[in-house]
């Protein structure tokens, strides 16, 4: 059942403008939809649990967040690669 919640929350995500959205958008034209699906139910699964073991707040990073990580993560694999 809870497969499911996370499943269905995949497909709101997907469509926002969320690192989470982001996520799924990237994986989805890398991977296909259904792993992007469930490499993000993963994901959110496992922001669920650690909220619910730790009693905090959710504070979404947001889209910029996630695209400037993105880059500095591609721009350290240069790096590495040459």
């Amino acid at each position: 059942m809870l497969k499911t919640a996370f499943r269905m929350a995949v497909q709101t995500a997907g469509k926002s403008n969320s690192a989470l959205g982001t996520f799924y958008r990237r994986l989805r034209s890398r991977l296909g939809s259904p792993k992007a699906i469930t490499a993000t139910a993963h994901k959110i699964a496992r922001i669920f649990y650690k909220l619910w073991t730790t009693g905090a707040d959710y504070t979404a990073p947001g889209m910029d967040y996630y695209e400037q990580r993105y880059r500095e993560r591609m721009v350290n694999n240069l790096h590495k690669k040459a």
